[in-house]
This record gives C-alpha cells, sequence and structure tokens, in this order.
C-alpha cells in the first residue's frame, strides 16, 4: 500500500519513493496565475484612481521628512520617509508617482495571504480566495495612501508566514526570517514589536511552550537587534518619544479610539466577508491540524484586548486579521467546491464586498457626489485628500513679504511646502509645532509679523502676540467636513517675546 494512504506524504528522490515528516496541513503546488491576476488587479485599480483627489496630510509630511533624512523621528522611524523620497526620485513628484509603494504594498498582501492560506492546506481555490483580501476595505485605503501602515501590513503578513512555516513545518530556522522582517520592520514602525509580544503571549498561554526553550527563535533576535539597533538607539538616546506619541494619540482620539477595534475586525477585509476571519479565528483556536499556530489565536484575543485597553488606533491589529481571513479561506474554499448551490451567494457576497469596498476607500465618486452622500466624511483618508492646492492659495492671500508661516499642524506645513513656492510663499518662512516639524527650526527673533493657520484656540494665540486678527478662512469649495475646513487665517504682529523663548509654546504632540 502507498505511504500516503497512511498519512505520509511522499516525494521521489532518485527513483525512491522517501516518507516526509514534516508536521503540518498538506501544502500544495502556489497557484501564481490566479494569485497574480488578482494582485495585479488590485494595483491596476489603485493606479487608476491613484491621483483623482491629491495628497493625504500624511504623505505631504512624509515628503517634508523624507528630504530631512535621520536615523529617526519623534513620532515615527526613518522608513516610510525616505520610501517616500525614494518613490519621488524615481516616479516623480506627484500624488501617483509618491503612491507607488503603496500600490505596490497591497500587491503584496494579495501574494502573502495566499501563501499563508498554501501553509494551512490551501489549495488554487483557498489561496485564491485569500488574495482577495487585496480587495478589501483597509488593504485598499492603506494601497491608495501611502502611510506607514500601508508597509505595515506586508511586515506583518511576512512575519507570520515565517512563523507558520516555523511552528507548522517544524523547521525552527525559519525564526531567523522572522527575525530578519522584524528588523526591517522596526524602520516602518515599532508596532512589530506589538505581533510578538502577542505571539509569545499566545505561546505561553496555549503552546507550544516547548518552541519557547528552543534556542531558535531567540537566535532570531539577533538579525531583529543587528537590523534594528539604530531606531532603538535614537528611542533611547531621545527618551523614548514612541512612549510620548502614544500617550499623545491616546489622549487626542480617548475612548472611542479603543472601542472602534472591534469593528474593524469586520471592516478589515469588508463586512461581507469578514466572516471568513471569524471561521480563520475559530480554526485557528479549535483545528487539531493547527495546534502548532494556535497561538496565532489567542494571541490576536490578547492584543484586541490590549488595544481596546490603551485606546489604540484601530486599524493596528488588520496584520492580524489578514492573517486569520487567509486562515479561514481554506475551510470557505472547501465548502465552496463541496456545495455548488452556495457559489452564486458567495459570488454575490464577493461582489458586493469589492463594490463596497471600492466606493468606500477609493476616490470613485466626485467630489460633488461626496457632498451629497458624506463618504469622505465618513473615511477620513479620503477626507484628508481634499482641498489642499485651494487651502494654501487661501492662505497666500494673506501672507505679506517678509512675514513668517506658521501652521497648527503637518498637513498644513506639509501642503505649503509642496505649492507655496508657486503663490511665492518660500520655504524658508514655514514653521509648525507639531511634531518632528519642531526640529526643523525655530522662527527668528527678527520675525515681527507671523500668518497662523490651524491653531484653535483663538484666546490663547491672541496672547501670544501684540495684535491678531482674522483675515481669511480655509474653505475646500465643497460642501464636506474636515479638519481644515473652516479654519481661520491670522495675520499677526508683534510677538509678545522673543522667538527663541516664545517658540517653546508652539510645541506639541498630535
Amino acid at each position: 500500500m502507498p505511504l500516503a494512504a497512511y498519512g505520509f506524504r511522499t516525494r521521489e528522490v532518485r527513483g525512491y519513493v522517501l516518507a516526509v515528516t514534516d508536521s503540518g496541513p498538506q501544502r500544495r503546488g502556489f497557484a501564481w496565475l490566479p494569485v497574480s491576476v488578482v494582485a495585479l488587479a488590485v494595483m491596476a485599480l489603485l493606479l487608476m484612481f491613484a491621483s483623482r483627489y491629491g495628497y493625504h496630510r500624511d504623505e505631504l509630511y512624509f515628503r517634508v521628512l523624507g528630504r530631512h533624512p535621520a536615523w529617526g523621528y519623534v513620532d515615527q522611524p526613518p522608513g516610510t520617509p525616505l520610501l517616500t523620497r525614494a518613490s519621488i526620485a524615481v516616479f516623480g513628484d506627484t500624488v501617483r508617482g509618491l503612491r507607488v509603494p503603496a500600490v505596490l504594498a497591497a500587491g503584496a498582501v494579495a501574494y502573502l495571504c495566499a501563501l499563508v492560506a498554501r501553509e494551512t492546506g490551501g489549495g488554487r481555490g483557498a489561496q485564491t480566495l485569500a488574495a482577495a483580501a487585496a480587495s478589501g476595505t483597509l488593504v485598499l485605503t492603506f494601497g491608495h495612501l501611502f502611510v506607514t501602515t500601508s508597509l505595515d501590513m506586508v511586515i506583518w503578513l511576512a512575519v507570520a508566514l515565517f512563523a507558520f512555516r516555523a511552528l507548522l513545518r517544524d523547521q525552527p530556522r525559519w525564526w531567523l526570517a522572522v527575525g530578519t522582517v522584524v528588523g526591517v520592520g522596526l524602520y516602518n514602525k515599532l508596532l512589530v514589536l506589538l505581533l510578538l509580544a502577542a505571539l509569545g503571549a499566545g505561546l505561553l498561554a496555549v503552546g507550544p511552550r516547548r518552541v519557547l526553550r528552543s534556542w531558535w527563535p531567540w537566535a532570531g533576535t539577533g538579525p531583529a537587534a543587528l537590523i534594528g539597533v539604530p531606531n532603538l538607539v535614537y528611542q533611547v538616546t531621545h527618551h523614548f518619544p514612541v512612549l510620548t506619541m502614544a500617550g499623545a494619540l491616546r489622549s487626542d482620539k480617548g475612548a472611542l479610539g479603543g472601542v472602534l477595534n472591534i469593528p474593524f475586525f469586520f471592516l478589515t477585509v469588508g463586512p461581507p466577508l469578514s466572516y471568513i476571519a471569524v471561521v480563520g479565528l475559530l480554526r485557528v483556536l479549535r483545528d487539531a491540524e493547527l495546534r502548532p499556530v494556535r497561538a496565532f489565536g489567542a494571541g490576536y484575543l490578547l492584543l484586541l484586548v490590549l488595544l481596546c485597553a490603551v485606546a489604540a488606533q484601530p486599524y493596528y491589529a488588520m496584520g492580524m486579521v489578514l492573517v486569520l481571513y487567509a486562515v479561514g479561506s481554506v475551510p470557505v474554499a472547501r465548502g465552496l467546491a463541496e456545495r455548488r448551490r452556495g457559489r452564486a451567494l458567495f459570488a454575490l457576497l464577493l461582489v458586493l464586498n469589492v463594490v463596497t469596498s471600492v466606493a468606500f476607500a477609493l476616490p470613485v465618486l466626485s467630489l460633488h457626489s461626496q457632498e451629497k452622500l458624506h463618504l469622505a466624511e465618513a473615511d477620513q483618508g479620503l477626507g484628508d485628500e481634499i482641498g489642499w492646492p485651494r487651502y494654501v492659495s487661501q492662505i497666500a492671500a494673506v501672507y505679506r513679504p517678509g512675514a513668517i508661516v506658521i501652521t497648527g499642524n503637518y498637513g498644513e506645513y506639509g501642503a505649503l511646502d509642496r505649492y507655496g513656492a508657486a503663490h511665492g510663499i518660500p520655504r524658508q518662512v514655514l514653521y509648525s509645532g507639531q511634531n518632528a516639524l519642531r526640529t526643523l527650526g525655530t522662527p527668528p527673533d527678527s520675525a515681527r509679523t507671523a500668518v497662523v493657520v490651524g491653531i484653535d484656540d483663538r484666546a490663547w494665540l491672541f496672547a501670544q502676540f501684540a495684535d491678531c486678527r482674522a483675515e481669511g478662512r480655509l474653505d475646500s469649495g465643497y460642501r464636506i467636513d474636515s479638519e481644515e475646513q473652516g479654519r481661520a487665517v491670522y495675520l499677526c504682529h508683534g510677538p509678545v517675546r522673543p522667538w527663541h523663548v516664545l517658540w517653546p509654546r508652539f510645541l506639541h504632540y498630535d
């Protein structure tokens, strides 16, 4: 009787059939063609709508930081700003050129989700279904905008894939690959350490605990530390600004940030297909075949509780949700193969998921339609793309030669940096106290006139100058509410103290 009949995997070497004893589900060949079709379709869709509205405020900020390279900034590591600079150098200083890395990241999500599905026994159908995660709501959102989460979702998926290979195949050398990806990921966000903490807590809670007694996972910290040490040194030498920023974000979001972590589970891939992630969570917790990676299910639940408790940003755990979706794709695809009647309903759900995700995440609607439907107000990513060139022209109408310009946030600063020169506002007169922009300079004591925008506390602002008047207001030209819409533009004279004394009052984290 063939060895396969007894549950062994086999392969032929020089005419001999050998039993392969590595653990875990049976792995199929990789479905290159259908997965590539999904990835390319998603990337083509993203490129098609990449520049319909405009820059996101974070992109304008990264564009500025990219011209001031450093080992780190007070609010983030250097990876995304440096990649922004590289993308502009290669593809041009345009919205579409800047967003190419985000588009590639969305395509990578399709491949990585398919590979995770393959590790858990998924065949062609399951891998294709897993790749469809790239057409989900949050993946399209962060594939459209080039922000830190665009790369973070790829990093978390890569860490999970290599950890799956280490655990399911019982091939611990893959922990070295995990460490390497973590080291690279530290240049994008330190949040990847949360993934490791969740996995470690899961291993302690549900096992297999023997993994933690092996030297391989600890050996994986070697490449992580070696590659990521500049970021850690920056944090130590600058008094851990990541903790300061975390506190500022928590204060800014309040309790709402924590509560949103739960609905964002269903928004990651899209509500119509979110049940697949639920299936994946149950499978990884209950399926005996996946017992070696049960820690991912337990780790996700522990991570969700932590993120809710500290009111963290609700999309921080999306990488784990994508992993669970990929795991759930295997039994869902198997069920669809066995039940023809369910295929039509599932096809309808898939189409509905893609349509709603595209409508929510991408600028497919005209701005006049956005005025009526208010989707851009519900999706801050879209809302923050609207109106920047017009805002700059309105600030320029108040600007006087010889004045400095002070902005309350990095979006306004970045927009003036990008469009101000065309309106006669040189970069040299721009100042902001928000986050890393504080490091770019202090206004000279000789500056007696300032155009100030983005500071809402009028009484506080008026106390900093001998005279201050509102000379204009920001208006995108559309009835779409946003952080900038309706803000006053002030012309202020006579700072009450020299700028080197006064400027610390303008510094803030958020």
